[in-house]
């Protein structure tokens, strides 16, 4: 194994011990003092950001939503403080009783919270979830292994140094965040493959991240962060609501996984929703493909391919389908979609009750940008990542997703017969 994952690894371990028995109390501090030490150390922080980011200007097959996940900023590193004391300020669910009961031979037997222990994540660059993962695994009382991209390896350490002495400073170990800073491959595969250490691999980022933790991980995985968003919009939907949910969903932010990639909407809408939502993208510089009804209105557009279908474009590119009703839309995001976050605009409570029921995501929204799919923006705090899977977690990952329950029993001396 190589020689930095396998002491890290040791390290995160031992330090899981230690984290695991920490108090609320010297949680909560531990968290308030990063975000102190993340506000003092800004300049740093943006003078090592500033580095990764003139590596970008010298290559250019990097888009301008890649830039942008990578940007790190004072209102960004700002934001990263209020989402520790935002984690801070939520309940700590280690030690949490869920139920208990009593069995007819007078065992009492109860389920509480616990560590999962060591947590891995290997994500792309977005320096941000450095401090979301190690806020989050903290409080949860995890130790976390971090290990980002080579793009964002400056702003990372940077981030990691500021971390390990707040932790330090108060008398926690500083190996309980760590960071694995080679960004070769072959790290990253034995990080696959530490079973012996590691309780939970979490990758984050693009497909083929996923899918190349997916099928060499032997560390148990939960997969998060794959986004092929939609948006139906129903016939009778109000054309003013879905033309900002619409623009906002796409534009506000494209290059993260909530965005809207692939809109939808009903034949008998789309000669009057279309003409209306299509300038408006266009003239913020979105990218259309459209299905030949599509063409019709916008005849300049690319036609879409079953590629763009199964696209998530993490830019300004949108893919638009006309449909012929509410199933043709459920059944097109049931096989394009990859379960994460997926809209119905409508006025129909039916089709809005049919939709929930029958789309197949972690996230379903009736009337709303699906660019709310963040745990921050649900109450969470922060997240590990958005689940997509079914196992454990589903959607945004916040405090409880890190936990495993553990069943405890008093007796009074009974004995099984």
């Amino acid at each position: 194994m190589h020689p930095e994952v396998l002491e890290k690894c040791r390290q995160a371990r031992k330090a899981s011990k230690l984290l695991a028995g920490a108090s609320t109390a010297i949680k909560n501090k531990a968290l308030e003092k990063i975000a102190v030490s993340l506000e003092k150390s800004k300049k740093e922080i943006i003078e090592a950001n500033k580095k990764d980011l003139e590596r970008l200007e010298s290559e250019d097959h990097y888009t301008d939503a890649f830039h942008d996940r990578l940007m790190l900023n004072e209102s960004r590193i700002a934001e990263m403080a209020e989402g520790l004391r935002g984690i801070a300020d939520l309940d700590d669910p280690v030690g949490g009783v869920i139920k208990m009961w009593k069995r007819p031979n007078g065992l009492e037997i109860g389920q509480v919270r616990v560590p999962i222990g060591v947590i891995a994540i290997i994500y792309e660059a977005r320096p941000n979830v450095t401090v979301d993962a190690g806020g989050l695994a903290l409080k949860a009382g995890n130790t976390v292994i971090l290990r980002g991209s080579s793009e964002a390896l400056n702003s990372n350490r940077a981030l990691i140094k500021v971390i390990r002495q707040s932790l330090s400073a108060i008398e926690l170990p500083g190996d309980a965040i760590a960071l694995i800073e080679d960004t070769d491959r072959s790290a990253a595969f034995d990080l696959m493959q530490a079973d012996r250490y590691l309780d939970l691999l979490i990758p984050r980022g693009g497909l083929s991240l996923i899918n190349a933790v997916v099928e060499n991980s032997t560390v148990p995985v939960i997969q998060t962060g794959t986004g092929n968003c939609h948006t139906f919009v129903d016939y009778n939907a109000d054309l003013d609501k879905a033309v900002a949910i619409t623009v906002n969903a796409k534009v506000q932010r494209p290059g993260v996984c909530n965005a809207l990639e692939t809109l939808l909407v009903h034949k008998d809408i789309a000669p009057r929703f279309l003409t209306k939502v299509l300038p408006a993208l266009t003239k913020l510089g979105v990218e259309i493909r459209g299905c030949p009804e599509t063409q019709t209105y916008l005849p300049d557009i690319k036609p879409a391919t079953e590629q763009d279908w199964e696209t998530e474009y993490l830019d300004l590119v949108l893919a638009v389908r006309v449909v012929e009703d509410l199933d043709r839309a459920i059944d097109h995001i049931n096989q394009y979609g990859t379960g994460h976050s997926e809209a119905i605009i409508t006025d129909s409570y039916d089709h809005s009750r049919i939709f929930m029921a029958k789309v197949d995501a972690a996230a379903v929204y009736v009337n709303a940008s699906t660019r709310f799919t963040d745990g921050s923006v649900f109450g969470l705090g922060a997240e590990m990542g958005i689940s997509t899977q079914k196992l454990h977690a589903r959607g945004p990952m916040g405090l409880e997703a890190l936990t495993a329950l553990k069943y405890i029993i008093y007796g009074s001396g009974q004995v099984r017969e």
